[in-house]
């Protein structure tokens, strides 16, 4: 006899993309199926399972009762105590209290993007994907973006059709973290995908008229690898030609295997000059496509490398290419600067004021250009 799971209460998961920052997070899928990536620290240790389909449709119903007293309450211009709204709940005085903050964070981000938890939410079966869309459209009309993240070897095996379908009842952007388009690299990793499963979950994706973000990780092949990495990479993306290309560069949590091979000598992790080289050849090997490139994330030392292509590609790789010509010291002042957030964009190592800011960081850490990257490890290791 099959052991019926209670509901428990509103759901969310600990991760979603930088992009969907004041998005709804509604958990459809705990965990991830996969869950063997050498570099990715999230789940470990923890089991996969899906949502019963009540259950997330309770979550949605829970929200909406929120919001609209939330609403309510802003158009009287009446406070409105969080008692109060628990004493009006479904639930009673047992009001949902992530619930509620879920709610409020949402009508203050204006109630435009929702995103579909977990790690790979498309593994459920189809029709429950339709109906929890179905249900979040009719919930929240005015929502502009749902989104969710995606394997790729997932939505390979999903037909067409069903991707249409999808696509019909309000799912308009993927988020699928290739990685790398080097299959030396994905199996080193054991990302659990190929090349070419990448390639067609990519297209498929654009052929059901869902927007795609494709992440690159710079530094994922080590000092072996990383022009391979940068042009299969660059490749793959040119016969995808996906609407967003996102940057996240490697970096190495403690407790990942991918750290414990480098602790054992195993990896060889590229430092910051390499890892420019490696993306500047991954920049300079995108033809014929009209992606948006971004650099959305903390661990990338550009952050303005980002445009749409073709034509901002050399907006895009100068600063790469000074980057790469300045002085072996210079390359350190800026690198612990960013990395300390001294300094935002290589233009401001030319700022007196910032580059004196990052001259202290090189100076309180004992930096040199020999020690640079080791140095940056240690700062890195204290925000991720």
């Amino acid at each position: 006899m099959k052991r019926i799971e209670p509901y428990t209460g509103f759901e969310q998961g600990p991760i979603r993309p930088p992009s969907e920052a004041e998005s709804l997070l509604i958990r459809i899928t705990r965990n991830c199926p996969w869950n063997r990536c050498t570099f990715c620290p999230v789940y470990k240790g923890s089991s996969f399972s899906l949502r019963p389909l009540d259950h997330v449709i309770k979550d949605v119903d829970m929200i909406r009762f929120y919001v609209q007293a939330i609403i309510e309450a802003q158009d009287t211009k009446r406070p409105i105590s969080q008692k109060e709204l628990f004493a009006l709940s479904p639930e009673g005085d047992r009001g949902d209290r992530q619930a509620l903050y879920a709610a409020y964070n949402f009508v203050v981000s204006g109630m435009k993007s929702i995103f579909l938890q977990d790690g790979n939410s498309l593994i459920i079966k189809p029709d429950d994907i339709v109906s929890i869309l179905k249900h979040l459209q009719q919930s929240f009309p005015q929502v502009q973006r749902v989104t969710s993240y995606a394997r790729s070897h997932t939505i390979a095996r999903l037909s067409d059709d069903n991707l249409k379908r999808m696509a019909d009842a309000g799912l308009n952007r993927i988020h699928i973290g290739m990685e790398s388009g080097s299959d030396k690299v994905l199996t080193m990793v054991k990302k659990g995908s190929d090349k070419a499963t990448q390639i067609l979950a990519g297209q498929k994706v654009k052929r059901a008229g869902i927007q795609l973000s494709e992440y690159y990780m710079p530094g994922l092949g080590g000092l072996q690898l990383f022009q391979e990495s940068a042009r299969e990479t660059a490749d793959a993306m040119n016969q995808i030609n996906p609407d967003f290309i996102r940057l996240r560069t490697l970096a190495l949590p403690a407790g990942t295997p991918l750290t414990e091979q480098y602790e054992a000598g195993k990896f060889e992790k590229m430092g910051e000059v390499d890892v420019a080289r490696e993306l500047l050849l991954f920049i300079e090997s995108l033809q014929g496509i009209s992606s948006t490139v971004k650099s959305d994330h903390v661990l990338n030392l550009f952050q303005e490398v980002e445009g749409i292509l073709p034509n901002d590609k050399p907006k895009m790789t100068a600063p790469i290419t000074s980057f790469l010509e300045l002085s072996p010291k210079e390359q350190m002042i800026f690198c612990i600067g960013r990395r300390t957030h001294c300094l935002s964009k290589l233009d401001d190592l030319t700022n007196p004021l910032l580059r004196n800011h990052a001259l202290h960081a090189c100076a309180e850490f004992g930096a040199t250009v020999e020690n640079m990257d080791t140095v940056i490890d240690s700062i890195i290791k204290r925000f991720i």
